[in-house]
């Protein structure tokens, strides 16, 4: 079998790339420092991806295939009170990941996020102009410029908001619902959408994208635009939470770091006429049943 570097194997997305990807891939987790996979038949390895030696090391001993780098600091209200910090592995990391490969000719996968567009003229395609308005999406912008600069080859594939089962990594649904199940009130916004997909489906589309051997920018959102209080309405009405307590309200009425754009809804017809197949949301919701 050939071998998959997969970095931020331990997070949401690592994860689940991880355990389907196992199927058909001789894979190599990268974590940092204590953390863990957790899945049985994956080489798990420590690497700290802010040093280019750290990762130079790495691929002259596990001599990889192909490479999906998942890896980052995804959370826009911390990227926007640590710009520094999270230049390292968004953007130095991820420009070392391309250099290597592009030295070696080894496949490349990076994911980037929907954030990489201001909102206001959804659904973006492919083609559509990047203008970002948090330093999450500004640093997205540089590494998938960056990369396709230093590795014309690389996929930059550009993920929605991910949700479901991730082993010990939580998605953002896990916490909601818990509180939820406490019996206190959720307020969710009415005004922000977005096309959603489970992380086992992001999974199966950055393979595609491997499969396929696309370059350039593809994009991996669901099928349904929703906004953050009709996602959860559907997955409460879904896992049978009837108790419920769902409150709706808008952007301007939370505080927050970072900026939020209104409308980042992807196109994802390019990724769908390759074979990508995201479920509907109910149909994911169903899968969870039991799980979260």
């Amino acid at each position: 079998m050939k071998k998959l570097l997969i970095t931020g194997a331990s997070g949401f997305l690592g994860w689940n790339l991880c355990k389907i990807a196992k199927q058909q891939w001789q894979v190599f987790g990268v974590v940092f420092k204590n953390t863990v996979v957790g899945i049985e038949g994956i080489t798990q390895v420590a690497a700290d991806l802010r040093s280019y030696d750290s990762i130079k090391n790495l691929f002259a001993e596990i001599k990889p295939d192909a490479v999906i780098h998942a890896a980052a600091i995804s959370q826009p209200n911390y990227c926007q009170d640590y710009p520094q910090e999270s230049w390292e592995i968004n953007v130095k990391a991820s420009l070392n990941i391309a250099g290597i490969c592009a030295d070696n000719s080894i496949e490349c996968v990076f994911t980037s996020t929907d954030l990489v567009f201001n909102g206001l003229n959804a659904p973006y395609s492919e083609n559509d102009e990047v203008c970002p308005i948090s330093v999450y999406g500004e640093q997205k912008v540089m590494a998938e410029k960056g990369m396709r600069a230093r590795y014309p080859l690389t996929a930059i594939c550009r993920m929605p908001l991910m949700f479901g089962y991730g082993g010990m990594a939580k998605s953002f649904i896990q916490p909601m619902l818990q509180s939820l199940r406490e019996g206190k009130e959720l307020a969710l916004f009415v005004d922000e959408f977005r096309t959603p997909v489970s992380g086992e489906t992001a999974a199966r589309g950055l393979l595609l994208a491997l499969e396929k051997k696309v370059s350039g920018v593809l994009h991996l959102g669901g099928k349904e635009r929703v906004s953050r209080y009709e996602f959860m309405r559907l997955l409460v009405e879904e896992l049978g939470l009837n108790q419920a307590k769902l409150k709706s309200c808008r952007q301007k009425d939370v505080k927050m770091a970072a900026p939020r754009p209104p409308d980042v809804s992807l196109d994802s017809s390019k990724a769908m006429a390759l074979g990508y197949q995201p479920l509907s949301l109910r149909e994911e919701f169903q899968k969870l049943r039991g799980i979260v």
